[in-house]
């Protein structure tokens, strides 16, 4: 999307998974398309164990001892957002992922507290982690953002408004390490170039690197 073309900020839907370190670079991709291009990212919760349930036989025995731990995360997440509202979702993302990811913090009730407190969350949403209190609110939010895309696909999720007022939706792009300025732009027309082509499916090539994180400071804007 060209730079002039609204004067509105075109709101990007944008489903995580705090855990997962690939959908972290892309949404400090998104950051810098705000910066950009006219966009407004909006952040909802999807749950890489919730994706996984239906296979979960499958797994490598790590990947399921994983997706046991990936519960607690999402959990927090999604009571933070009902309980003091969607805005907060962003924040909260930002304060688990730097910790998670930046600082390597194990995924626990310490680290939740910390993470909720420097955003200015009660420290008590932790004990969602522990509990199904809110499980019906988090598979409704990941299915919302699973619905648009399809099973075959992992987080994150990303929804535009299209030409014609339906939906733009598509998994990705991952990429490494989150591009900046004009670079991020780039990306961001090429990415609705080709989702917005009808039958486009898929660009893909074997990862050969693991993420590259920005200094902790950076990541946390």
């Amino acid at each position: 999307m060209p730079e002039n073309a609204a004067t509105e900020p075109v709101p990007a839907d944008f489903w995580f998974d705090p855990l997962c370190p690939w959908a972290w670079m892309t949404s400090r991709w998104m950051l810098e398309v705000e910066k950009v291009r006219p966009v407004r990212t909006r952040w909802h919760v999807m749950s890489l164990a919730v994706l996984n349930e239906p296979r979960l036989d499958e797994l490598p025995e790590q990947y399921r001892e994983a997706m046991k731990d990936a519960w607690g995360p999402v959990r927090v997440c999604i009571a933070a957002e009902r309980e003091h509202g969607g805005e907060v979702l962003g924040p909260l993302y930002t304060a688990l992922g730097v910790r998670f990811h930046h600082r390597g913090l194990p995924r626990n009730r310490e680290t939740l507290v910390d993470a909720l407190t420097s955003v200015g969350l009660p420290a008590e949403l932790a004990d969602a982690a522990e509990s199904d209190r809110y499980d019906d609110a988090l598979r409704a939010s990941h299915k919302e953002g699973i619905d648009l895309v399809g099973q075959d696909v992992g987080t994150p999720v990303i929804a535009v408004p299209g030409a014609d007022g339906e939906q733009i939706a598509f998994f990705g792009p991952v990429v490494t390490p989150a591009p900046k300025g004009e670079a991020a732009a780039r990306l961001w027309d090429g990415t609705l170039l080709v989702a917005s082509t009808p039958g486009f499916y898929e660009i893909k090539r074997t990862r050969d690197v693991g993420p590259q994180f920005d200094d902790a400071e950076d990541a946390e804007g």
